[in-house]
């Protein structure tokens, strides 16, 4: 009975952390379809990906100041 609470502990978990990937993957999508008239485009890639799901927005402001800054 205690196994099959932390499996389903474990699935929730693991259910949490890719309904954040797919909506960070949204949110940097919807930036730069927003922003690439300015031509401000932040690539989506694995990096970016996993900075922006552990940081959440603030991860995303600070590469849009690295990209103003180094371009």
């Amino acid at each position: 009975c205690h196994n099959i609470y932390w499996v389903n502990k474990m699935l929730k978990k693991i259910f949490k952390i890719l309904k954040k990937i797919i909506l960070t993957c949204f949110l940097l999508y919807g930036f730069n379809l927003i922003a690439s008239p300015l031509g401000v485009i932040i690539p989506i890639n694995i990096i970016t990906i996993f900075f922006v799901t552990l940081f959440d927005v603030h991860a995303l402001c600070g590469f849009i100041a690295i990209f103003l800054i180094a371009f």
